[in-house]
C-alpha cells in the first residue's frame, strides 16, 4: 500500500505535465496515424464513443467505490450547497457564455472572422455553457479531495435537469425554436458515466466491507487511484488525436476561441468561490461545487454541435477547443482550490 501512495502521489504532483505531453501526443499520432484514430471514433453508439466512455468509467470508478449511501442523507443537513452548484450552473454560466461569445465575435473579433463562422463558433460556445459537467467533474473533485457523497449528489441533479432545461436553454440562447437534441446520447452519457460506474463502485464497495471491513475498502482505494489517472492521460490522447488535423489547421481560430472560454472559466469558479465563501461551505463541499460550474459536459456539446451544424462546423470546432481548453485550466483551478483550503472550514 505506502507503494501505491507513493505513485499516485507522484503522478498527482506533475498531472499538468503528462496532460501536456498527452495532448502533444495526441495530436502526433492523430497525424501520423489517422487511420487507427478514425476507427476507434467509429465505434460508438448513440454518437457515444464507447471507447472513450470506458476510459472515463475507469476515471470515475475509484471515487464511486468511496461512496457511502448511508451518508448520502447528511447533504440535507448543508444544502447550501447544492443551491450554489444549481445557480451557477443554470441561471449564470450559460448566459455569461453567451455573453461572451457575442462581445468577443461580435464586437472585438469582428474583422478577424466573417460573419457565419463568428455564429457558429458563439453557438459551440453556448453548447458548452449550456452543459454543465457530468463525468470529469468526479475526477476533479477526487484531486481536490471533495466529498464523494456529496458531489454525488451535486452531479445527479445537474443531470436531472440537464434532461429537461438543456433544450430550452439552448434554444433560448440560440435563437432557433426546433433544436434538436441527441436525446439518447444525453440518457446513454448519464447511464454511462454515472449510473453503471456507481452501481459497480456500490457492489465493490458491499462486498469489500463485508469481506475485510474499512481496511480492505482503503487499502482496495489506494490500489485503483493510479486507473483514475491513466484513464484521464489516455482519454486526452484519443480527444486530441480525434481532432489533430484541425487543431493544426487553424491555429488562430482556436486562439480567438480559447480567449473567450478562459475568461468564462476563471469568471465562473472565482463567482462560485466567492459563494462559497459568503456561505461559509466546507472546503470538501466548496470545492466541487465551484468545479462543477467551471468544467463542462464536453461529450454532449461535441455531439449537439456535431447534428446541428455539421462536423466540421465552426460550431463543432469551438467545441473541441473546450476539450483543449479544459484540461488544463481543471488542473490550474484544482490546485488553486487545495491551496485555498485553509479559507473554508473543514
Amino acid at each position: 500500500m505506502p507503494e501505491n501512495i507513493s505513485v499516485i502521489g507522484f503522478f498527482e504532483r506533475y498531472l499538468s505535465v503528462w496532460v501536456a505531453l498527452c495532448i502533444i501526443a495526441g495530436v502526433s499520432f492523430g497525424l501520423l496515424f489517422p487511420a487507427v484514430f478514425a476507427a476507434i471514433a467509429a465505434v460508438e453508439f448513440a454518437h457515444v464513443n464507447l471507447v472513450v466512455g470506458v476510459l472515463i468509467w475507469a476515471m470515475i470508478f475509484p471515487m464511486m467505490v468511496q461512496v457511502d449511501f448511508s451518508a448520502i442523507k447528511q447533504v440535507r443537513q448543508q444544502p447550501q450547497g447544492i443551491w450554489l452548484t444549481l445557480v451557477i450552473n443554470w441561471l449564470v454560466k450559460p448566459f455569461t457564455m453567451a455573453l461572451l461569445g457575442w462581445l468577443f465575435f461580435r464586437v472585438l473579433f469582428v474583422d478577424l472572422v466573417d460573419v457565419q463562422s463568428a455564429t457558429e463558433y458563439i453557438a459551440g460556445m453556448i453548447l458548452l455553457g449550456v452543459a454543465p459537467c457530468t463525468a470529469m467533474v468526479f475526477v476533479w473533485s477526487q484531486l481536490a479531495k471533495g466529498d464523494p457523497n456529496y458531489t454525488l449528489v451535486q452531479v445527479s441533479l445537474n443531470d436531472i435537469i440537464m434532461i429537461f432545461a438543456f433544450a430550452p436553454i439552448a434554444a433560448l440562447l440560440l435563437g432557433v425554436s426546433d433544436i434538436h437534441v441527441p436525446w439518447e446520447t444525453l440518457l446513454l452519457s448519464v447511464v454511462l458515466y454515472v449510473v453503471l460506474p456507481l452501481l459497480g463502485g456500490a457492489a465493490a464497495r458491499h462486498r469489500l466491507v463485508a469481506k475485510g471491513g474499512d481496511a480492505a475498502l482503503t487499502q482496495f482505494v489506494h490500489r485503483i487511484k493510479p486507473l483514475a489517472v491513466l484513464g484521464l492521460l489516455l482519454t486526452v490522447v484519443l480527444l486530441f488525436g480525434f481532432q489533430a488535423g484541425t487543431l493544426i489547421s487553424k491555429p488562430l481560430v482556436i486562439l480567438l476561441i480559447a480567449i473567450p472560454l478562459l475568461l468564462q472559466s476563471y469568471g465562473i469558479f472565482f463567482i462560485a468561490f466567492a459563494g462559497a465563501k459568503y456561505l461559509n461551505l466546507p472546503h470538501r463541499i466548496a470545492a466541487p461545487a465551484c468545479l462543477i460550474g467551471t468544467s463542462n459536459f464536453f461529450e454532449l456539446a461535441v455531439a449537439v454541435a456535431i447534428s446541428l451544424f455539421g462536423l466540421n462546423s465552426g460550431a463543432a470546432l469551438a467545441t473541441v477547443v473546450g476539450v483543449l481548453v479544459e484540461v488544463p485550466v481543471m488542473l490550474s483551478l484544482v490546485a488553486l482550490a487545495n491551496r485555498t483550503r485553509r479559507y473554508f472550514p473543514e
